[in-house]
């Protein structure tokens, strides 16, 4: 059996997120699908990590094992002839048989954009959460800086969460904004988190408490106070799944 690795970019506006799930539409169910049809086997693909609904993906990883001999420079051109547009695959490579593409990874980046501004971009309203009136970008770029380290982000996670420990590493936290738009009067905000690992809507959390930092309903230092309570309640609202994208997943060359 051959260990296929492959990368997946996926608008997620129309998913039910990642993981297959009983009748509903996944990411997940439409990439097995495709498989089948090519190689005629029923294959069960492992991924980085599961997405919500909505959410989107530039960089999400998977691997799947099959007997198919097709050569490994035309999987995603014969994969891609089957997939909807919204769902491409690239970089498929022959891993060696340890490769795991959740367990085998060292970091993720996810992405959050946000339109700041009067009018949203039409363009891009599938991927960008419209806020309308000015925010404070220093005070929430201050504010991520409290997140950088390891701590337990159970202030940061949904009660739904099955993690048996909450304790997570973040590596690297920003904030970018993109030049005004003169014609929207409006910009993009995008805010990076990379982390070892992150819990069910960490990110869209951390987000939707960094809006609040923003808007100067909370100080930047009240993240820190929000870390060390370790209650869901003291942070703010989830943020919308739209404005998120899994940006990176990272590995290990020796599992490559």
């Amino acid at each position: 059996m051959r260990n296929i690795r492959m990368t997946v970019s996926y608008d997620g506006t129309s998913y039910s997120g990642f993981q297959t799930q009983p009748i509903k539409n996944t990411v997940q169910d439409v990439l097995e699908g495709a498989l089948l049809s090519l190689t005629g086997e029923t294959i069960k693909i492992t991924s980085s990590g599961r997405t919500d609904a909505g959410v989107h993906s530039r960089g999400q990883v998977i691997n799947f094992h099959t007997a198919s001999k097709i050569p490994v420079h035309r999987w995603c051109l014969a994969l891609n002839s089957l997939l909807p547009p919204d769902i491409v695959v690239s970089n498929a490579q022959e891993v060696a048989d340890t490769f795991h593409a959740r367990r085998s990874a060292v970091q993720k980046t996810y992405r959050y954009t946000i339109r700041c501004g009067r009018h949203p971009d039409l363009f891009k309203r599938h991927y960008e959460f419209h806020h309308p009136t000015p925010l404070n970008t220093d005070a929430m770029q201050a504010g991520l800086q409290w997140l950088l380290g390891r701590h337990d982000f159970t202030s940061f996670c949904s009660v739904r969460s099955t993690k048996l420990s909450n304790i997570r590493t973040i590596l690297k936290a920003r904030l970018e904004c993109e030049p005004l738009d003169p014609l929207l009067n409006s910009y993009a905000i995008h805010i990076y988190v990379t982390g070892n690992g992150f819990l069910y809507n960490m990110v869209r959390i951390i987000v939707g408490t960094l809006l609040q930092v923003g808007e100067g309903k909370r100080t930047s230092d009240s993240i820190k106070e929000i870390l060390e309570a370790q209650n869901r309640a003291k942070a703010g609202p989830t943020a919308m799944a739209h404005g998120l994208t899994l940006w990176e997943v990272v590995y290990d060359q020796a599992t490559n």
